[in-house]
C-alpha cells in the first residue's frame, strides 16, 4: 500500500507559479514510478506529467511541455510539480498516483497507476 498526499495548491493570479507537493508513504518510494494529473470542472482527468522511479525519465503531455517539470526526493518521499506562468486553462484538482515498477511507455493512461492522492485544488484567476 501507498498512501498519497498532496500539496501546494490555491488561489492565483495568471502569470504566477506553483509548486505542487506530494508525500508519499507506506511502500518503498523509490519502487513506484509516480504521475501527475489534472481534471478541470466537467472533463475528463488528463494526464500532465510523470517520473521514473530513480527521476532519469520524465514524460510530458503536450500541454504540460515548457511550463510544468516533475521531479522527485527519494530521500523525503515526495514528488513535486512546478509549474510557471499558470493560465486560467490550468485551473483543476491536481493529482499524483504511483505505479509499483517501472515508467512505461503508456504512463498516460489512468489504470496503470495503483495509487492516487486525494488531489489539491489548482484555481488560476485572469
Amino acid at each position: 500500500q501507498v498512501q498519497l498526499v498532496e500539496s501546494g495548491g490555491g488561489l492565483v493570479q495568471a502569470g504566477d507559479s506553483l509548486r505542487l507537493s506530494c508525500a508519499a508513504s507506506g511502500r518503498t518510494f523509490s519502487s513506484c514510478s509516480m504521475g501527475w494529473f489534472r481534471q478541470a470542472p466537467g472533463k475528463e482527468r488528463e494526464p500532465v506529467a510523470a517520473i521514473s522511479r530513480f527521476g532519469s525519465i520524465t514524460k510530458y503531455a503536450d500541454s504540460a511541455k515548457g511550463r510544468f517539470t516533475i521531479s522527485r526526493d527519494n530521500a523525503k518521499n515526495t514528488v513535486y510539480l512546478q509549474v510557471n506562468s499558470l493560465k486560467p486553462e490550468d485551473t483543476a484538482v491536481y493529482y499524483c498516483a504511483a505505479r509499483n515498477g517501472p515508467l512505461l511507455s503508456i504512463w498516460t493512461s489512468l489504470s496503470e497507476y495503483e495509487y492516487w492522492g486525494q488531489g489539491t485544488q489548482v484555481t488560476v484567476s485572469s
